[in-house]
């Protein structure tokens, strides 16, 4: 199959971060795109407003007679009505990885695999391959700060930029010429069962890098099974090839050095959190790989304006910090708090949590309350289902019944307003994966008043 001969595409949840990039990319083709998903969201919004159609209830009936091949995202349950009709018509079904993997088969690959950080390194490296005046297509999981997209096209690409799922083994369809992992913790126990085959999956990610490619690991991955490819390993202070040393903070970013061999130099970074430094390490490793010049990927650190939902700032006054952040994993919640402390000194911050997944909740409960203490306050809302069907004995009270910070609450969203007019926070970070988001643009006025 080649991209040339689809000319009617249809997306089985559209509005997702992936399944929306590409369908960004067909509409940038100039192909008929339509889709269903079930909830209205700015996303859904602003592919309606680049062309694509798109409708809201499972309906048959509303999906175009001319259709190619339809993409579906593994969230949509097999009982889905309108997955039902495409199959039982023959219209060609394939899993969004899948059709990912086509569109990059035959284009130099750079792929960014690993439980956390994928997005922002993805975003970075297209960021410095923009300023570099490079040639390449990029597929982001999250809105890039910079482009207002998660879709940046090119006529005649150099490199294909992606971010590398490793959800439902999605990463496996991908072959790269570099990839990069930026960790393997334990997550998607749901799909994978154990760690282990979570593990045997970014083995099999990391055999996927072709003879003549690069596997750029960090540095805690030294000695994991990860294949033959030729390794570049890096890490805050201790990257045997890459690495970031003389780490200061002034003005609200960092100033730090980079090296790698026979090469030394400063930069300045605005991003918050050491990971994200890290994270900024892992991309400029990929962007020297591929060739870049140092003078570009600098100007590109150096104007680099994040993620959306990535430690997302959207209040900065002496009496009120708002920050929202994707975080949905221990380790996330961990790195998100940290770097509230290091760019907020001496202020008391309240977290509100909404755990994502009944199986997550019910694997890293321990976990969860565990990071969460760190929080001067937390409130917990009740957990965002996503694909799943409730699981007995699982909810958000697991969580909040081992926390021993007494200043803990449990309440929903409405409830959470009415806190926050009543008790104005220092600083307040909204986490989580699931629709946290929506209550943002209302806590924000609300602070503001």
């Amino acid at each position: 199959m080649h991209t040339n001969d689809i000319h009617s595409i249809y997306f089985l949840g559209i509005g997702g971060i992936g399944m929306s990039a590409l369908a960004r990319y067909f509409l940038w083709q100039g192909k008929s795109v339509s889709g269903y998903d079930r909830t209205k969201t700015s996303l859904t919004r602003a592919l309606e407003a680049e062309g694509a159609k798109i409708h809201y209830r499972e309906e048959p009936q509303n999906i175009p007679f001319d259709v190619d091949i339809a993409v579906y995202t593994p969230a949509i349950p097999a009982t889905n009505k309108e997955f039902v009709f495409l199959r039982k018509r023959n219209t060609r079904l394939i899993k969004r990885a899948e059709m990912l993997g086509f569109i990059s088969s035959e284009i130099p690959t750079i792929a960014v695999g690993g439980t956390h950080g994928k997005t922002t390194v993805t975003t970075i490296i297209a960021h410095i391959f923009k300023t570099a005046g490079a040639e390449f297509s990029a597929f982001m999981g999250g809105i890039s700060a910079n482009y207002n997209t998660n879709f940046i096209g090119s006529e005649n690409p150099g490199w294909i930029i992606a971010e590398a799922d490793e959800y439902d083994r999605s990463f496996l369809h991908l072959k790269p010429r570099i990839a990069i992992i930026t960790s393997m913790d334990p997550d998607h126990l749901d799909v994978y069962g154990s760690f282990q085959n979570l593990e045997e999956s970014f083995t099999k990610f990391a055999k996927n890098v072709g003879n003549d490619g690069k596997l750029i690991v960090h540095q805690s991955l030294q000695g994991k099974d990860l294949g033959d490819a030729e390794k570049y390993y890096y890490a805050l202070h201790d990257g045997k090839r890459f690495k970031i040393d003389e780490v200061k903070l002034s003005d609200g970013a960092y100033n730090c050095i980079i090296s790698w061999p026979e090469n030394k130099h400063s930069f300045r970074f605005h991003l918050p959190g050491r990971h994200n430094l890290e994270n900024a390490l892992a991309a400029v490793s990929a962007a020297i790989t591929a060739g870049l010049p140092w003078t570009r990927i600098k100007e590109a650190l150096e104007t680099y304006q994040g993620v959306k939902r990535r430690f997302e700032i959207h209040l900065n006054r002496p009496d009120i910090v708002f920050v929202d952040d994707y975080a949905h994993h221990p380790s996330e919640i961990k790195a998100c708090i940290n770097a509230a402390r290091e760019f907020f000194p001496g202020r008391k911050i309240t977290g509100v949590f909404q755990p994502h997944l009944y199986s997550r909740t019910r694997d890293f409960a321990d976990g969860f309350a565990e990071t969460l203490e760190k929080l001067d306050e937390i409130i917990l809302l009740p957990i965002y289902p996503a694909r799943e069907l409730p699981i007995e004995g699982v909810n958000s009270e697991m969580i909040f019944n081992k926390l021993k910070n007494g200043n803990k609450f449990l309440m929903d969203g409405d409830e959470l307003m009415e806190h926050l007019k009543n008790k104005q926070p220092d600083v307040l970070i909204t986490m989580g994966a699931g629709n946290i988001d929506q209550y943002v643009e209302s806590i924000k006025e609300r602070l503001e008043k």
